[in-house]
């Protein structure tokens, strides 16, 4: 079936940066392609209207007035889970890895050009749309594996032992693709929902880790997501939908 378009007009926006000509700038540069944006500058102040209408995509900046960046994209995963991508002037590789291990879509460094971060706006609501357009369409939305359960409707992944284990938007989305194709070997660009990706960029990596240790499985020795060297990664486990 072919996949609707994006509706630019229908995407919640929230923009939380505190410069008022780099606010103006990101929101400009996504209001002429047609996306609508609400911005803020200050954490709690995203949060807070976070809770009162669920954003679609929130871009994040790290330096802000009242709070670190980085702990508005964990709270922002531990209330409603939403696709997150970091706008910032940090450069470090450090503060790149954390920011997808708590759960970030994207990273993106200041200075920026407009139409690439139009690009990568597009690229993570297409990759949300089409695991929004998967679960309405009558397919079967709960997966049992290796004495675990993963409902894809609400991102409930439930542990052997009957723990409920949190999951990120872009973590469940991730462990969703690779339930829907198990014994297969997926590239990044199949797992990021991306025709072309930068053979450096190793987010799909960070996001695999941190999806592994959710699952308990052995990094060193993965039962459940292989790595396949110069390929990509294989769920290696039966699959079964209910």
């Amino acid at each position: 079936m072919t996949q609707s378009p994006i509706d630019p007009s229908q995407a919640r926006i929230f923009v939380l940066e505190d410069d008022p000509e780099v606010a103006r700038l990101i929101c400009m540069s996504l209001g002429e392609y047609g996306f609508r944006c609400e911005q803020m500058r200050a954490g709690r102040q995203l949060l807070e209207r976070a809770r009162q209408v669920s954003p679609d995509l929130c871009i994040v900046d790290l330096g802000l007035p009242d709070m670190d960046g980085m702990q508005v994209v964990r709270e922002l995963q531990d209330g409603s889970p939403c696709a997150v991508l970091i706008l910032t002037g940090r450069n470090d590789v450090t503060d790149r890895v954390l920011g997808l291990e708590l759960g970030a879509d994207d990273y993106i460094v200041k200075p920026f050009e407009p139409r690439e971060l139009v690009a990568r706006v597009r690229s993570i609501l297409r990759r949300y749309q089409r695991a929004a357009s998967t679960d309405t369409t009558g397919e079967r939305s709960t997966a049992r594996f290796a004495g675990w359960t993963f409902d894809a409707n609400r991102h409930a992944l439930t542990a052997p032992d009957d723990r409920e284990v949190s999951l990120s938007a872009a973590e469940a989305g991730l462990l969703a693709t690779l339930l829907r194709r198990p014994n297969k070997i997926l590239s990044r660009e199949q797992l990021l929902g991306e025709r072309d990706v930068d053979p450096f960029d190793r987010s799909i990596d960070v996001r695999i880790s941190r999806l592994r240790r959710k699952l308990d499985d052995d990094p060193q020795n993965p039962r459940l997501i292989k790595t396949v060297y110069g390929a990509g990664y294989l769920f290696s486990v039966q699959v079964e939908w209910v």
